[in-house]
């Protein structure tokens, strides 16, 4: 296995990644988060991807690999980030109750000779959130550093979460499944 550095200050991907047996070093990197609102929602999570990567290109060398991802929660044609306060993510969880939503993370691996792009969709269908159980959840979780304002691997994804289509992982924030099939495949 060739180095990797993952660009991330997510504990969840680091969690994953290290479940899965990868051997890896976590370097922070601060980049802008802003996407033009033109763009197909579809395409902003590998965008931004790779717009962390490439910005920790200059810690790249010999074979090293560095590992980039980023996550969008969609519905309704709208891009849920991660809320700016308590009422913002009890308006998400409000729009998410009841109802399917899409969670893409996007990936850019990179190294000195190759950039690889990708993104995992997963389909989420939430039950009915009563306004006690958004308020419960919000009080002890805290999740707003999460898109869309919750966690899969929290409460929410334990009593609320009823079916997926596609992969568990993608919906905490990383692919694992398509991060292993394109290390095999590109590096």
């Amino acid at each position: 296995m060739r180095p990797l550095l993952l660009a991330s200050k997510s504990p969840r991907r680091s969690q994953l990644l290290r479940e899965a047996g990868f051997e890896f070093q976590v370097v922070e990197l601060d980049t802008k988060e802003d996407f033009d609102p033109n763009m197909p929602i579809e395409e902003v999570a590998p965008m931004l991807a790779q717009r962390k990567a490439l910005a920790g290109k200059h810690l790249l060398s010999g074979t090293t690999i560095l590992l980039a991802a980023d996550s969008t929660v969609l519905i309704d044609q709208q891009i849920l980030n991660k809320p700016a306060d308590y009422n913002e993510a009890v308006q998400m969880l409000r729009l998410l109750s009841g109802r399917q939503h899409t969670v893409v993370t996007g990936v850019c691996l990179l190294s000195l000779e190759k950039e690889v792009v990708f993104s995992g969709h997963t389909k989420v269908w939430f039950d009915e959130l009563s306004e006690q159980e958004i308020e419960y959840y919000l009080q002890t979780y805290r999740p707003y550093d999460k898109a869309g304002a919750y966690g899969a691997q929290e409460w929410i994804g334990h009593c609320k979460i009823s079916k997926m289509e596609g992969s568990y992982p993608n919906v905490m924030g990383l692919p694992v499944d398509l991060v292993y099939k394109a290390l095999q495949a590109h590096f």
